[in-house]
């Protein structure tokens, strides 16, 4: 092949398609457990989050909920992932061998979100959300008194979800989706000292926490005893009243592969260990999750 512009804008299209089609075949696992909430600038302020408002008789005034108390900020990052094409490979008509690495371009920027969100989910025994505690604490401020979202104990954690909300336990915010991008004018520097073309995705986006009531967590022998605890403690959440429920209904179980035969034992199994009937049968979607540990 006679390597000109023409040439090059041609091997971009054709790489673009590949980067494409396969970009549209990856299935990412966080839609799960993650709302993607659209960005406009650098970062988003979701200082929303602490103040849910209840409906309640309407008598005299509006009751306007105070946004001040809280402030929550999720910055955005830039991300990237380059491969070089060697210039030979382009004259002896070699582009084929190339289509593998460019649809890993598009499974690495597809699936990277899958890793920023459960990364996050992992680190909220250590990391605060927008209330200043951990995302996975004994003691969030809810009115005047405080809840728990934390099972403690010392094993892999496993993590019970309400995830019927609108809102997830985790945000994803997206600046800019992935995009295919080159380097591959014939008188780019690279070509002409290195005889390399560079193909590219980037994009910008980053993850925060949603709101904590609607995950537990717990590095307890996951067992049906703590799970029944997880479950009693969240559908006892309540509102800032202390007294009215969120109606907090745990729907999925999540999991690492170490977790991943107990969880099958606890909510898919329709009888236990002893032959008895199993009474978490169904009662929440298992997801292993390889992120996890």
């Amino acid at each position: 092949m006679i390597i000109n512009q023409s040439a090059l804008t041609g091997i971009y299209r054709t790489f673009s398609t590949i980067f494409n089609q396969a970009l549209e075949a990856v299935s990412p696992m966080w839609p799960t457990i993650a709302m993607q909430v659209p960005s406009t600038g650098r970062s988003v302020d979701y200082k929303w989050l602490g103040n849910f408002p209840m409906m309640r008789e309407w008598l005299g005034d509006r009751v306007i909920k105070d946004l001040s108390a809280y402030h929550y900020e999720i910055t955005n990052k830039d991300y990237e992932a380059t491969i070089e094409v060697d210039r030979n490979d382009i004259e002896d008509d070699q582009i084929g061998v190339y289509t593998p690495m460019i649809q890993g371009l598009a499974q690495a920027a597809k699936e990277h979100p899958d890793y920023l969100v459960f990364a996050l989910l992992a680190a909220g025994f250590s990391t605060t959300c927008f209330d200043g505690q951990y995302f996975f604490d004994t003691d969030h401020p809810v009115g005047s008194s405080t809840q728990s979202n934390y099972g403690g104990g010392a094993s892999n954690a496993w993590y019970l979800m309400d995830l019927s909300k609108p809102v997830k336990p985790i945000i994803l915010q997206i600046r800019k989706q992935p995009e295919f991008v080159s380097m591959d004018k014939p008188d780019d520097e690279n070509a002409f000292m290195r005889k390399k073309y560079r193909y590219g995705v980037d994009d910008r986006k980053n993850v925060g926490y949603g709101l904590w009531q609607l995950a537990y967590g717990s590095k307890q022998t996951l067992n049906s005893t703590y799970y029944a605890s997880a479950r009693a403690a969240m559908m006892g959440f309540t509102k800032e009243d202390n007294v009215t429920p969120l109606n907090i209904r745990p729907t999925h179980l999540v999991v690492g592969p170490s977790n991943e035969a107990a969880g099958k034992q606890l909510v898919e199994a329709q009888f236990d260990s002893s032959g008895a009937s199993n009474i978490w049968y169904n009662s929440a979607k298992l997801v292993v999750v390889p992120y996890l540990t």
